[in-house]
Order: C-alpha cells, then structure tokens, then sequence
C-alpha cells in the first residue's frame, strides 16, 4: 500500500517499522533454521496483516512476531496479539490460496528480545470461536 503523500512518517515510527521489519527476518531465519517453509511475508489483508506464513509437516502456521526491549515483557507482548485480526487476515489468505485450505492449520507467536534467544510458543492460541 503506497504511502499518503499528505502524512509523512515521523522518525519513531519509521524507527519502529525498520525494527519490525528486522524481527520479522530474525524470526523467519529461525523458522527455517527449525525447518519450516516460508510461504509468505508481511501479508496485508483489508481485515489486517500477517507477519509471516510458513508450513512444516503439512500444517500452515501464521506467525505474528512481537519485539520487545527486555525478556520479561512476554507477558504483555502476548495480551498485545489481536488474535480476532490475525485469524480473520488468515481465513481470508486462505480463500485466495483454496489449495492449502485443507491443511491444518495454526497460529504461534515467537518473541524477540535482546541478548536472548527467540522463544517460540507453538499453537499460542485457537480460531475457534473466534471470527
């Protein structure tokens, strides 16, 4: 989606984006260094975006990655999921993309922090009852 000419970026969202756009290729290295297929990227939907899809096993896993200043802020990083956005960004990829849409299907969450290693919470949460 092309910028607004109107609205320039200020310096610490562009600082921020640079920083998500970087945790998003930590995260991706790492899902392949645990072998996993990279399916997509940075995925935007009218409904919201995806950060990445991969697949392993025949399971399709869409991925939000959360970056934070220190470790011990997980906790907070998790309540900041918008799992209502990301399930319905999914449900949506996967109508444009019919042939995976009988593979099963999950959503993680991996969290990034300085000095530590990425810290993968595989099946973080459920799209059931959730739409």
């Amino acid at each position: 989606m092309p910028r607004s000419p109107s609205k320039p970026k200020s310096s610490v969202r562009a600082f921020n984006e640079r920083a998500g756009r970087r945790g998003e290729a930590w995260a991706a290295l790492f899902l392949r260094l645990k072998l996993y297929r990279i399916l997509a990227t940075r995925v935007k939907t009218p409904v919201g975006e995806i950060d990445l899809i991969a697949q392993r096993f025949g399971v399709t896993v869409f991925v939000e990655v959360k970056s934070r200043g220190f470790s011990h802020q997980e906790g907070e990083a998790l309540g900041a999921v918008n799992r209502r956005r990301i399930v319905r960004a999914a449900h949506l990829w996967l109508t444009r993309h019919p042939r995976l849409v009988a593979t099963d299907m999950r959503f993680d969450v991996i969290f990034l922090a300085p000095f530590t290693w990425p810290r993968h919470i595989v099946n973080a949460f459920d799209a059931t009852g959730i739409a």
